[in-house]
């Protein structure tokens, strides 16, 4: 009896420092775990701060992106046409020539052109000839560098065109005049002179239709040349082509 007395008392020894030690184990596990859950979040907060000091610097030190886009720009200049009228003469005319261009990517953009140009005297006879144009359509820009940008456009819309009409035999006819479509394409250069002003010069070929001889209206060859002074609105740098 003496034995299992002791075996007993053995073994609720044991039980009794296995029900103190299992608590502590408990509360251990219990503060470990919350320490790793903060030794976690910790973690990911360093590194989401880091990730964010990074990305500032890199920001802060990566060059400006060019321009997506043209900003708006309005010209006035004067205008030269070598028209070729129905009796395959040429005659000269001298006027201006007024533009509005939208950007709608850093090479490409619309255009409105609006160009007027007169002469006097046609033939020797004191009659005046005059052109008025009116076209629009899409102008691509080939090259862009910091001081010249070169251009091609191609423009359609109509042409009021009037002047004396040499009939058969050598005479004329006074007050005719034709309102018909026409279309020009040309190419040209622009010459910065400061961020928001440029000269633009070009070099068109444009279509336009009158009376010949036998007062049937037929398709006229014209060469224009144009040089304008340009204003671009808006912040346009020629730092960020």
């Amino acid at each position: 009896m003496g034995r299992e007395s002791m075996y007993s008392m053995l073994l609720n020894r044991t039980l009794s420092e296995d029900a103190r030690v299992h608590p502590v184990k408990e509360r251990c596990g219990s503060c470990c775990r919350r320490l790793g859950v903060h030794s976690s979040m910790r973690t990911i907060f360093t590194a989401l701060f880091c990730f964010m000091l990074c990305a500032t610097h890199a920001a802060a030190q990566s060059p400006i992106p060019a321009a997506t886009s043209r900003t708006i720009d309005v010209s006035l200049g004067y205008s030269y046409i070598s028209r070729g009228d129905s009796h395959s003469n040429r005659v000269g005319l001298n006027g201006a020539d007024a533009s509005f261009t939208i950007g709608v990517h850093s090479r490409l953009a619309i255009r409105a052109d609006l160009g007027y140009a007169w002469a006097n005297n046609v033939g020797g006879l004191a009659r005046r000839s005059d052109v008025l144009s009116y076209l629009a359509g899409p102008v691509f820009y080939p090259t862009t560098h910091r001081h010249v940008d070169t251009y091609v456009h191609a423009l359609v819309g109509a042409a009021r065109v009037t002047g004396p009409i040499l009939l058969i035999g050598r005479l004329f006819m006074d007050g005719a005049w034709t309102n018909q479509f026409a279309w020009g394409v040309g190419a040209g250069a622009e010459y910065w002179v400061s961020d928001s002003m440029a000269i633009r010069t070009g070099v068109d070929y444009l279509r336009t239709a009158y009376f010949d001889p036998s007062l049937v209206i037929r398709g006229q060859n014209n060469l224009r040349t144009t040089a304008a002074v340009v204003y671009f609105f808006g912040k346009h740098s020629r730092v960020r082509r």
